[in-house]
């Protein structure tokens, strides 16, 4: 039974059953009136699930393992490494640096990482630009990219280091109906093309009703519902 806390010093309770997954099989969407978008960035009640799941927060009891890897028995330092290695991220807001284009957006995980010669990571990032349809638009920065482009920017950048696991919080929550059914349809895709296993929060009953399993977040008890 994971019990949060963050600087500010507020505590949330958090339970969950463990949810055994094999890679790639499945999208776990979270939803419910207990989690917001906001929670994971801003840090504000209800509870940053999310922040939990993905080590970003640490729990004060229970045990958390990611990918194999002990949360819960790991500093902050080491959680890092473990996000850093195996771990990609999509936000509701893009969350790209607006001095960097898009090229240098999505390398900036692999360079972070380092392990990997210049030429190697700049070929697999523009090779994901262009898989996500931005072949033309790589020198761009953000301010001259519409929503749906900073988010397959997004995209592109949380897959670069070829991570085991993406969590996205509310990936096309800031786009309109019908970008957001292009970026559900690449989140997809992709999904099954690498292998990449998906946890999705979002309030969308459409994009939910996509995914192959159903958790809810509700009064701190996450649950896996019934299709």
């Amino acid at each position: 039974m994971p019990h949060s806390t963050h600087p500010a010093q507020t505590h949330h309770r958090f339970s969950a059953k463990a949810f055994e997954k094999k890679s790639g099989l499945f999208l776990s969407p979270i939803f419910g009136a207990d989690l917001n978008a906001k929670s994971l960035r801003t840090h504000q009640p209800p509870i940053f699930a999310l922040g939990i799941l993905a080590g970003l927060d640490r729990a004060t009891q229970g045990e958390l393992w990611l990918c194999g890897q002990p949360l819960h028995q790991m500093n902050e330092d080491e959680r890092a490494k473990v996000r850093r290695d195996l771990v990609g991220f999509v936000f509701q807001s893009f969350q790209l640096l607006p001095h960097l284009s898009a090229l240098d957006n999505v390398l900036l995980p692999l360079t972070i990482a380092g392990g990997i010669d210049k030429a190697q990571a700049t070929a697999r990032a523009k090779a994901l630009l262009e898989r996500v349809g931005l072949a033309a638009r790589m020198a761009q920065t953000p301010r001259v990219l519409s929503g749906g482009e900073q988010q397959r920017v997004a995209i592109a950048r949380a897959l670069v280091h070829r991570p085991q696991v993406v969590f996205a919080d509310e990936p096309t929550g800031n786009l309109d109906e019908h970008t957001a059914t292009q970026i559900e349809d690449l989140l997809f895709e992709i999904n099954r093309e690498q292998g990449t296993t998906l946890v999705v929060v979002t309030h969308d009953n459409d994009l939910a009703a996509r995914c192959a399993r159903h958790v809810h977040l509700h009064d701190g008890q996450l649950q896996e519902l019934a299709r």
